[in-house]
């Protein structure tokens, strides 16, 4: 994807994709964060949630899974999925340097959240 500067202006379109496309869909939280757990965007909430503490961990998720997939003989795993009794966590890379972070509930079918990741995925990158 190259370098991300974020100016004021990206950040505002970069919350209404993440809005627009998985907010108004029934997704409590969505992050943008970088490969290092830095929140680049967070939008949506749950009260329960340290975000700062979840990009991290996401992040570190990621590359400990991208190891395992190297074990494997694959270049990485792009989307990893963790489904938990009242909340579900779904993460997606995007370009080499992005992660979202999706947290739902099983209200919000696990299709549709693929779904609309991949579509606000698309956008973002052509940002």
């Amino acid at each position: 994807m190259g370098v991300l500067i974020l100016t004021p202006e990206k950040v505002a379109r970069l919350e209404k994709l993440l809005h627009d496309y998985l907010i108004a869909i029934g997704v409590n939280l969505a992050l943008l964060i970088d490969e290092a757990g830095n929140i680049l965007v967070s939008v949506g909430q749950n009260e329960e949630v340290d975000v700062t503490s979840l990009a991290a961990l996401a992040a570190a998720n990621f590359g400990a899974t991208n190891q395992i997939a190297k074990l494997l003989g694959e270049d990485d795993f792009s989307i990893l999925y963790h489904k938990g009794k009242k909340d579900n966590i779904h993460l997606s890379k995007i370009g080499e340097d992005v992660i979202l972070v999706t947290v739902f509930t099983d209200e919000v079918p696990l299709g549709l959240v693929r779904l609309k990741a991949s579509q606000v995925a698309k956008e973002i990158q052509a940002l």
